[in-house]
């Protein structure tokens, strides 16, 4: 899922412009905004990141946030059955960083997660995907001696 552009004059995700009109309490923004946090920190967790960037826009949204909105739903339509491990390269273009996500699940239930940017900057798609393994990796080794120890006890 795209979340931002290199532009920063072509992000969707920018503020409002000037001459951009607001939309009026006809569209549901507010309550589909609501409705992705809910599933951001329930169930969807790998638009954890883009729903935060809607959310600061709540309050003046504008036909390309509702646009985004709409965009999300149809993501969350084909992604119903499938997991989640993402690496973004160079997603946040005003402070050069990346995003790294992933989700763990055990029998259908979440048991860890995390949506966060790269502490380093990093040169190009692959160097942010050899982070965000070496961290997926470091996280699923660590999940993995919690279970044995578990299954110990």
């Amino acid at each position: 899922m795209v979340v931002k552009l290199l532009d920063v004059h072509k992000d969707p995700f920018r503020s409002r412009e000037n001459d951009e009109e607001l939309l009026g309490p006809k569209v549901p923004c507010l309550s589909a905004i609501g409705a992705l946090i809910y599933l951001a920190s329930h169930t969807m967790l790998d638009i954890s990141f883009v729903v935060n960037l809607l959310a600061r826009y709540s309050s003046s949204p504008t036909r390309r946030h509702w646009n985004r909105i709409k965009h999300i739903f149809f993501y969350l339509q084909g992604i119903i059955d499938m997991g989640y491990a993402d690496a973004a390269y160079f997603s946040d273009p005003h402070n050069t960083r990346s995003q790294t996500g992933y989700l763990f699940t055990c029998g259908g239930t979440t048991i860890s997660w995390r949506s966060m940017k790269q502490t380093l900057t990093t040169t190009s798609s692959n160097h942010v995907k050899v982070l965000a393994i070496h961290e997926i990796s470091r996280k699923c080794i660590w999940l993995r001696s919690m279970i044995h120890l578990i299954r110990g006890s």
